[in-house]
């Protein structure tokens, strides 16, 4: 177009020189316009004198009042209207007989529209009351009477596999199945069991899927594609024509043209070098050829952007792709630019905020060395800890510049810590039930950094029918290294049991490495010191009665553990094992060394996603001294929720002429229990075998069994657990129903 005007303007430029070279030619000489003179140049379009006369007078008459103007305006518009409606009665007259007059076209093949239309003065109306939908059908109009509500079916054509073969297969398997799974998890049309309370209803989610159906071939590379929607009546409703075709469902078909699917062609990164060179490309998995479906593509540049953080890049940025489709080879060139930024180590670490603890023991916790390079998954494991302590609300671990470098020259990329302490109080309450054993209150008050950093004060009480006691402790976390507990405690107790009543005084300390439900760890190990004085009535087997002695005991306790379960509370897959050794010295009707050792194992294995099989054994011995010579709270008893259900708490073994049991020096536990699992609840049934035995070294005879169900009720704390059951071959005595009540699973 551009062209086109230049060369009409050219054309009206030039034609009066043309005109004249054309006359200059005919009579054999060459005319050229004169030049306009200096004089015609300055002269004024309008003289002065026809300027001023036609600028109206400007005298001093008053101006008239506002009713004559008024008075003079009516008379002009009723002058007009009388005119108007003369000349429309004129003009209707000619009209009718010859219609070519209405536009003054006297020749004309279709006739004009009348010139005055009453319809074309009215006000268009609003948008927003403007129907889309096409008039109702005598059928629509007899199905909505009453507020019946609208049936319909979808079917979508057009993706079949077999007509389609991009469509049938690709790398990741069936696209044909993939695109209606996740049509119909998102589809509107399949909500409310196909039904619709209008047929605009069904309309408006029918183009709501159409886009979500375009959308999901597009994310699957077919960007070519078309959907359309259909709606009809079923061919029996449509024949009918009536008011009983209101039962009948619509047909809502989407009608699909998928078009060719688009492949990965080159693959180009636009970034500096990185180290390794293949960081980068090895990263990304989608490869040339391979077809280009948005899942795969985000997932390989979120990759991307969590590969080079892990090996020494913290503040990598990754830009916006490019993707140039050519729809002659179905190919897109992939264009991703990517800035690394500096290659760093881990340097120093600060802290801002209304801090809980210093930088100084944030380093504590941290698993990484300064100069060390650089790994998010470190830094992930920091925040982790972080979170552990409980003393913060909120906290955020990110990298910054540092103002060093390495001894090699290599930037160093210091950790900004902010925190916010949260609250450091806290109130604890919780309860249980046990045949045998009663109920059981225990609460606890905790300032869980009443000595910074991390160190807590704790004071509890145990209420029960059986038992009662109150203890303070101080314990400091993270001391001196990262997941190491130093703490020292001092407690009274009260125990009232059929094997033994005692009132014992207890200090102790110890130094741990253990799991919490937070944090999990595969190795564990505590070793400690414990000095106790304990007033404990006893049977004396050789007279016959009970009577009351008064121990002093000194032990060295230690255990070691190895956890491969998926769970601390709720275990589901793996092992565990647990190794328990007490030296320990006796002083109360003489000197007495001896040891205590206790081996536990369990294993949980997964044969579905809801069913949980999981066994359990436990061996234990005394060795270096009589069962006599034993305080008898440090001897071993069988039976109750944490040992053999079924049993009343501490009934299994050997028991005095009253029938109350009086412990023994080995002991011996196996249980095995299937838990199934719906939703947040679940049931278990399970078999539990065991004895305790006089001698020091377990027997692995006269085992009692106890045979129950439970069930499950789990929170995101842990599994709250039920137990009934009850002893085989019961005897005289024995309970026929044990009832066990506590949070987490019983092994």
């Amino acid at each position: 177009m551009i062209r086109s005007i230049a060369l009409l303007h050219l054309a009206f430029a030039t034609g009066p020189v043309l005109a004249q070279n054309a006359a200059g030619a005919a009579e054999g000489v060459e005319v050229a316009p004169a030049p306009p003179s200096s004089e015609e140049r300055n002269k004024p379009i309008i003289s002065d004198e026809e300027f001023d006369a036609a600028i109206p007078s400007l005298d001093d008459k008053p101006l008239e009042s506002v009713e004559e103007w008024q008075r003079e305006q009516d008379a002009r518009d009723e002058t007009a209207a009388t005119e108007g409606a003369r000349q429309q009665v004129q003009q209707t007259a000619q009209e009718s007989t010859n219609p070519a007059l209405r536009d003054g076209d006297a020749v004309e093949v279709l006739s004009d529209p009348p010139v005055v239309d009453p319809l074309l003065d009215e006000p268009l109306p609003s948008i927003d009351t403007f129907d889309t939908e096409p008039p109702p059908q005598p059928t629509e109009a007899a199905e909505n009477e009453g507020n019946q509500s609208v049936r319909y079916v979808v079917k979508i054509n057009g993706l079949d596999p077999d007509a389609n073969a991009d469509v049938a297969q690709d790398a990741d398997g069936n696209i044909y199945r993939t695109t209606l799974r996740r049509f119909y998890d998102l589809s509107a049309l399949g909500r409310n069991g196909g039904r619709a309370d209008t047929r605009a209803v069904v309309s408006q989610r029918a183009r709501a899927d159409r886009q979500l159906l375009l959308d999901i071939l597009t994310s699957e590379g077919f960007y070519d594609a078309t959907v359309r929607v259909a709606t009809e009546r079923t061919n029996a409703a449509a024949a009918e024509g009536n008011g009983s075709a209101a039962s009948e469902p619509l047909n809502v078909a989407l009608n699909v043209v998928p078009g060719r699917r688009y492949y990965l062609g080159e693959i180009r990164f636009e970034t500096k070098p990185v180290e390794p060179s293949d960081l980068i490309t090895s990263n990304f998995v989608p490869k040339s050829g391979d077809p280009i479906v948005a899942d795969t593509i985000l997932a390989a540049e979120a990759n991307i952007s969590i590969k080079l953080p892990e090996n020494g890049y913290p503040f990598t940025k990754v830009g916006q792709r490019d993707i140039l489709l050519d729809s002659e080879s179905g190919l897109g060139d992939y264009t991703l630019p990517v800035d690394p930024g500096a290659r760093s180590v881990f340097g120093q670490i600060r802290s801002e905020g209304t801090e809980a603890f210093d930088a100084e023991h944030v380093a504590i916790l941290r698993r990484f060395k300064t100069g060390d390079l650089y790994d998010s998954r470190k830094v992930d494991d920091l925040r982790a800890a972080l979170v552990a302590t409980g003393l913060l609300s909120t906290v955020s671990v990110e990298p910054v510049p540092g103002e060093g470098t390495a001894p090699d020259g290599t930037p160093t990329a210091d950790l900004l810590v902010r925190q916010e302490a949260g609250p450091a109080r806290t109130l604890a309450i919780s309860a249980g039930y046990g045949t045998g054993q009663g109920p059981r209150v225990e609460g606890s008050w905790t300032h869980r950094n009443l000595f910074p950093p991390e160190g807590a004060l704790t004071a509890a009480g145990v209420i029960g029918t059986q038992e009662q006691a109150a203890s303070v402790s101080f314990s400091r976390s993270n001391a001196g290294r990262r997941d190491r507990t130093f703490e020292m405690s001092l407690s009274a107790l009260h125990s009232n049991y059929d094997a033994f009543e005692a009132y014992t005084g207890r200090v102790a300390a110890f130094y741990s490495y253990a799991s919490t439900p937070i944090w999990q760890k595969k190795f564990t190990w505590s070793a400690g010191v414990e000095i106790l004085a304990t007033s404990e009535d006893q049977f004396d087997v050789a007279r016959g009665l009970r009577d009351r002695r008064i121990f002093y005991v000194a032990a060295l306790p230690g255990q070691i553990g190895f956890d491969r379960s998926d769970d601390l509370l709720n275990p589901t897959k793996g092992y565990r094992l647990n190794l328990r050794l007490s030296p320990e010295a006796s002083l109360g009707g003489g000197k007495r060394i001896y040891a205590r050792a206790i081996l536990d194992g369990s294993y949980y294995y997964s044969p579905t996603e809801n069913l949980v099989l999981a066994a359990r054994g436990r061996v234990g011995t005394i060795s270096g001294t009589g069962r006599d010579d034993l305080a008898p709270s440090r001897r071993f008893y069988g039976g109750g929720g944490g040992s053999v259900r079924g049993f009343g708490y501490q009934q299994l073994g050997p028991k005095d002429l009253n029938g109350d049991p009086i412990g023994g020096r080995s002991m011996n536990e196996a249980a095995i229990e299937a838990r199934y699992r719906f939703g947040n609840f679940g049931v278990a049934g399970f078999v539990d075998a065991g004895q305790v035995y006089e001698s020091s070294i377990p027997k692995f005879d006269d085992w009692r069994f106890g045979l129950g169900i439970g069930g499950r009720f789990y929170t995101n704390f842990g599994p709250v657990r039920l137990d009934l059951a009850t002893p085989l071959n019961r005897k005289q005595g024995e309970s026929k129903i044990s009832v066990y009540v506590s949070i987490g699973q019983a092994f």
